[in-house]
């Protein structure tokens, strides 16, 4: 497949992508997945992020292109929506889009509560439920470990009562690893949310090999470090040994940086806009970095000062 970066990807209709990343899995069989070891489920690598993404109006020029982000995760065997009460709009508009295109059970939903109170948690908890219109999330996360010791347990009842199935907790930044540590150690948690990319990578110091070592799964958010990464990399070419693990891109190259660590579980970019939907998702294809390509890719990001 000849190499786009983003910007080319601009110039190309969603079908087209879509067109072309179909051949790639018809060459590849499916995206690269990765058991959750609490049950055992396969998910795939690359899921979307919706913070700011889907918080929009849903004018019919919004809709259609958030539209086909959904479309395009679910044609090239994506699955995990992550999303949050907290991110204004976005539970009602995946909740809308989905039931108009009719993927809800296509996709592994992953929310959060994030209020703090007990009685307000439980509340938010059900308001997420009515807002993506489905009777179950797969995975019910306390946002930011906000209010856990409340939280928690409400999440645990939530899941006898058949709403959830997995529970999780989640931080964005370095700040907060030791306390999210902590709870790894005596809380019994399915999942995990962490901060974790090339320019931040203190969470594979101790908390991915934990991860590991207790079983617990590990999906990854800001994995372009917001938008620095794709600074960073501006104007300069791909290097040429990306070809070694079927890298086109340079989101590819970010994301699969992420997924190759053995305690990864899978990754959320946020978009939306269909074209780097499909780019992202490509990056669950093909080869991965092994242990020294990772390396080789650390310096190259090091390098670039």
């Amino acid at each position: 497949m000849t190499f786009f970066d983003r910007r080319q990807f601009m110039a190309l209709s969603v079908a087209a992508l879509l067109a072309s990343a179909g051949k790639i899995s018809a060459q590849t069989a499916r995206m690269l997945t990765k058991a959750i070891p609490a049950t055992g489920e396969q998910l795939p690598v690359i899921g979307l992020g919706t913070l700011e993404a889907f918080d929009v109006s849903l004018t019919a020029e919004e809709r259609t292109a958030l539209g086909e982000v959904l479309k395009a995760l679910v044609a090239q065997g994506g699955t995990l929506v992550d999303t949050s009460p907290r991110y204004g709009e976005a539970e009602a508009v995946i909740g809308e889009l989905v039931a108009e295109l009719n993927l809800a059970d296509q996709l592994f939903f992953a929310t959060k509560v994030f209020s703090m109170g007990e009685q307000e948690g439980v509340d938010e908890m059900h308001g997420s439920l009515n807002r993506l219109r489905v009777p179950q999330v797969d995975l019910m996360q306390v946002h930011s470990m906000r209010d856990w010791e409340l939280h928690l347990p409400s999440i645990r009842k939530l899941r006898e009562e058949g709403k959830t199935r997995l529970i999780g907790i989640t931080i964005h930044r370095d700040p907060g690893h030791e306390q999210m540590m902590d709870l790894m150690r005596t809380e019994d948690l399915d999942f995990i949310q962490v901060n974790y990319n090339l320019l931040e990578r203190n969470a594979a110091n101790q908390i991915l090999p934990l991860a590991q070592d207790l079983g617990i799964a590990v999906m990854v958010n800001v994995p372009f470090a917001k938008a620095e990464l794709f600074n960073k990399t501006s104007g300069i070419a791909l290097p040429e040994w990306t070809s070694e693990f079927d890298c086109e891109s340079w989101a590819q190259f970010f994301l699969k940086y992420v997924v190759s660590h053995p305690a990864v579980t899978s990754v959320i970019p946020r978009t939306s806009k269909p074209h780097h939907m499909v780019d992202n998702l490509m990056a669950g294809f093909g080869g991965m970095p092994d242990a020294a390509a990772r390396i080789r890719m650390e310096q190259f990001i090091d390098g670039l000062g």
